[in-house]
This record gives C-alpha cells, structure tokens and sequence, in this order.
C-alpha cells in the first residue's frame, strides 16, 4: 500500500508528515511525498536552497522511522492539488494526507484553496491534519 502525503515546510507541513509516519507505521504502507511548486520568476534561489534543506531534513527523519518513502519535488506549473491527485494516480496510492489550516470563509472564497480542490477531486480518501 502507498499513502502520498503533500508536504510544506510549515507546522501544518509537519503534522501532516507526522499522521503519515503513524498511519504508514499502521498500515505497514510506504510514503509518497510531494512538495508541489508552481515555479517561475518569482521565486527566489533562496526558496529553493529552504526547500532543498528542508527536504534532506524529512528524508533523514523518515530513515530514522523505518518508513519506506520516495520524495518528490514537483515544479511544473500545476496546482499543489492537481499534483497530489496525479501522484495518487501514478503510483497507486491508496490515501492521501495533507495538512491544512483555519481559513475564514472569505479567504477561501478570495484564495481558493488546495485542501477543497483535494477533497472535491480525490479518486481516495484524504486525510487532513491540523497543526498542534
């Protein structure tokens, strides 16, 4: 079994990851992890160099868990959701996790937001975790 978990370098980022670890450790599944990025001139090489970083950082903790992972680092124009939902697709995956936070009605309404698009479009259950 495979869970693909979205991940940011964020508390929400991070308990998502964590739920992960548990339900794979649960399930005796391995991890799927998808940083998505929409890219283009207005990143900054700094962003990229964090995200690197924060990246190694994830895999050595998911090493020292004994969970089975690949990470994915996905800058191809897509939204976040469109790629979890394809990452579901390409390797079979069985769940998704995801991290989410408090919005206010207008601000989903203003911004959009990935954690709907997922829950709307996902062919699997998804998962979603707050930040303690």
């Amino acid at each position: 079994m495979k869970i693909v978990v979205g991940f940011i370098d964020s508390p929400e980022g991070n308990a998502a990851i964590d739920k992960a670890i548990e339900e794979a450790m649960l399930r005796n599944a391995s991890l799927v992890v998808v940083h998505s990025k929409l890219g283009g001139r207005h990143d900054k090489a700094e962003d990229y160099i964090a995200m690197n970083n924060a990246l190694e950082d994830l895999a050595r903790r998911l090493v020292s868990a004994g969970v089975e992972h690949e990470i994915h680092e996905y800058v191809r124009g897509d939204k976040p959701a469109e790629d979890l939902i394809q990452a579901v697709e390409d390797y079979d995956a069985e769940l998704i996790v995801i991290g989410i936070r408090e919005r206010s009605a207008t601000g989903k309404m203003l911004l959009g937001s990935n954690a709907l698009d997922i829950l709307h479009y996902s062919p699997v259950p998804v998962l979603c975790v707050k930040a303690k």
